[in-house]
């Protein structure tokens, strides 16, 4: 980026949805689907525990400055009309100088085929392509993950590589889908 602290905003708001930072309060939420095979069988890690989601909600609290490489943005994905964290949406700084971002999600599969990921992913995406400046963004995901697959193409992105077998999850290699979409590409 050009050494200059973006502003991250603390909410943002969409139609249905609320994404903002993660608080103590949203352990057990968090927790609620973070925990679920089903769920990280496409993270090529194991599941979180609840001391593991109460750790990361808490390194990230404050959320980030957004200037140097690594800088993560997690924000919970609330509905409007409800209480309750329904997932998340999470944007990494991958290379400042480049102005390059990987994007990505987790839900709660009791609200899977609502839309909310693609909602979410979309407004995070023109968070990252307005006020954030950035030039490419990109998300990784595991190539049975078919629900995450049409979240990407419903946001415009292109496959842009098929990576095989080239990660291990426990004994099974997992192979990867890179998709991605750059600034003057993007249809807000």
């Amino acid at each position: 980026m050009d050494n200059v602290t973006r502003y991250v905003p603390a909410t943002i708001a969409t139609e249905r949805l609320i994404l903002r930072l993660f608080a103590p309060g949203d352990v057990d939420d968090r927790y609620a689907y973070q925990s679920l095979p089903e769920v990280v069988r496409y993270l090529l890690r194991p599941p979180l525990t609840h001391e593991g989601c109460a750790e990361s909600i808490a390194a990230r609290a404050d959320g980030t400055t957004w200037q140097a490489d690594g800088d993560v943005l997690l924000l919970a994905v609330c509905r409007a009309d409800e209480p309750g964290v329904v997932g998340e949406v999470v944007l990494t700084l991958r290379s400042a100088r480049a102005r390059q971002a990987e994007i990505g999600w987790v839900f709660n599969p009791r609200y899977a085929g609502q839309g909310y990921a693609t909602e979410a992913a979309r407004a995070l995406a023109s968070l990252a392509f307005g006020r954030l400046g950035v030039h490419r963004v990109f998300a990784r995901l595991d190539v049975l993950n078919t629900a995450s697959v049409r979240v990407c193409e419903r946001l415009g992105m292109r496959r842009e590589a098929h990576l095989v077998d080239n990660d291990l999850d426990g004994d099974r290699w997992g192979s990867e889908y890179v998709y991605a979409i750059l600034a003057h590409e993007w249809k807000d």
